[in-house]
Formats: C-alpha cells, sequence, structure tokens
C-alpha cells in the first residue's frame, strides 16, 4: 500500500476512535465579542444581582478590592446561605428601574424614600449623614429650605435626599435657576466642578461620601460642609417584581443583626476608615 495511503488511512480510524470534545453543561461558555472572548461561568449556587452607582464608601466600583462596606455586609450575609452575589455599576436611575422591573433583585444604598414600592429589610445595612455643600469660599449656611431661596441647587437625577428636600426639587424642577438636575456616570465629579466653577451654589451629599471622594482628589479649595440636611437609614432595597424579595429582605435582615450583634460590622467598617454608627 503506498505510504499516503497508509496515512490517511490510520488517519480516518483515529478520528473515528477519539471521544467525543462536546463540552460539559457546566463547563465555561466561551462567546466571541467584536474580537474579545467573554467567559461566563455557570454558578452551581442561585445569584442575587444588585445594582448602583458608585457611592463609595457605602457602594463602590463593582470588581475593585473593596466594593464598599454595605457590599460586603451583604456578600458575608447571603454566601453563608449558599447564595452567589453579583454586584454592578449602572446610573441610580437605571438602577432603581431595572430593579422595579424585575431585571435586577436589588438596590444598594437605598433610602425608603428613594424607592417606597421596594421590599426594605427590618434592619438597615448603613447610614446616611446628608450635608449641604458649597464652593469653599461660600459663606452661606444651610437654615431650612427657605435659605435655598436665592440659590442655585444641585441635585443627581433620580436621587432621593430627605422628604422636604424632595419636594423642593419637584416643584421647582422647571426653573433651572432654582434647581439644575444633573446626571451621567460620575454625578459626584461633575456636581464638584460645577461648584468650583461657580456655576450652582449648593449641593446635598453624604458626608462619607464626599470625604471619601475628596481624599483621592485632592482640591487646594474643597467643597465646605454648610450644614446637615439629614440622617437616615441606608438599605440593600429588593424588587417588589419579584416573588422571592421578602425572603430575601428577611435573610439580609436577620444576618445583618448577627453581623452586628458578632462585632463584625464594626470590623468591616474599619477598613474604610468608618465607625460603627
Amino acid at each position: 500500500m503506498p505510504k499516503a495511503v497508509l496515512v490517511l488511512t490510520l488517519a480516518m480510524l483515529l478520528s473515528a476512535c477519539s471521544p467525543s470534545e462536546a463540552p460539559k453543561a457546566t463547563d465555561a461558555l466561551n462567546q466571541e465579542t467584536e474580537g474579545t472572548t467573554t467567559v461566563t461561568v455557570a454558578s452551581p449556587r442561585p445569584v442575587i444581582t444588585i445594582g448602583a452607582d458608585p457611592w463609595c464608601p457605602h457602594n463602590c466600583k463593582a470588581g475593585e478590592q473593596q466594593e464598599g462596606y454595605m457590599i460586603d455586609i451583604t456578600r458575608e450575609v447571603f454566601e453563608a446561605s449558599g447564595y452567589e452575589v453579583q454586584y454592578l455599576n449602572v446610573s441610580w436611575a437605571r438602577a432603581l428601574q431595572m430593579t422595579r422591573e424585575g431585571q435586577l433583585d436589588a438596590v444598594v444604598g437605598a433610602f425608603t424614600t428613594d424607592a417606597p414600592d421596594f421590599v426594605f429589610p427590618d434592619e438597615p445595612q448603613g447610614h446616611s449623614h446628608i450635608a449641604m455643600y458649597t464652593a469653599a469660599d461660600s459663606q452661606w449656611e444651610y437654615r431650612g429650605l427657605a435659605s435655598l431661596a436665592d440659590q442655585t441647587l444641585l441635585a443627581i437625577n433620580g436621587y432621593s435626599y430627605s422628604p422636604a428636600l424632595d419636594d423642593y426639587i419637584r416643584s421647582h424642577a422647571d426653573e433651572p435657576a432654582r434647581v439644575w438636575v444633573i446626571s451621567g456616570p460620575s454625578p459626584l465629579n461633575r456636581a464638584i466642578y460645577l461648584l468650583e466653577q461657580k456655576r450652582a451654589d449648593v449641593y446635598p451629599e453624604d458626608v462619607y461620601v464626599m470625604t471619601w471622594a475628596l481624599k483621592d482628589h485632592i482640591r487646594p479649595l474643597p467643597p465646605r460642609n454648610a450644614g446637615l440636611l439629614q440622617k437616615t437609614d441606608t438599605y440593600i432595597a429588593f424588587s417588589p417584581e419579584n416573588e422571592r424579595s421578602g425572603q430575601l429582605a428577611t435573610l439580609l435582615s436577620e444576618g445583618t443583626a448577627r453581623l452586628r450583634a458578632s462585632g463584625r460590622i464594626r470590623e468591616i467598617m474599619a477598613t474604610y476608615g468608618l465607625p460603627e454608627d
């Protein structure tokens, strides 16, 4: 038999005897997207998806070493119960919409006034102190809503600040000289810039969030705290469209209480340089 024919025959026999190379259902799935390979690994655990825009240190950028103390608390509670927590960043207004429609399981960093139709745990995962910030050289002091009469107030689209200020923002939404609503991927950085440029006068923000933002971006004249607006609890809030939201809220509430009683939340907060308040 000619050598070429012998080689061809052996190749065909080996091919016929080879085991199947079809991947198992639990193997990684490769998807080619615009020249890059995205690997998706099936998880054997039920998944809880949580979304929000970065509001560090409460919740930070997804995938970073420190994703925020509220995410850390939530992961510890749910992963101990056999769940996998997936956290992603989208704008706050988009996160609320997706959760309200059931595309996400929950949002992180919510006040009860952000989405009263959501399912909230009884135990809060964090606390927020909202202050009114101005340019560094401003002499203005916050003394109630009446003191905003001659000020241009910045607000982030979809955010809740306090019941009274939320009503004020809605009532003056069509008056750009009184209320300027901003959005985008980095609304805090934009707000700070607008204050520095004197294009707006007042911006309400969480004290921890503002402090965290300024420590990484040293400014010669950082925004000035012109008075406290309110203190409030912050939560992981679950979708009203998800049948398991009540169960998840109860599980998170009980787990948060256990972590607080054991001192674990104090330890988590300390990694962000924060007290447990």
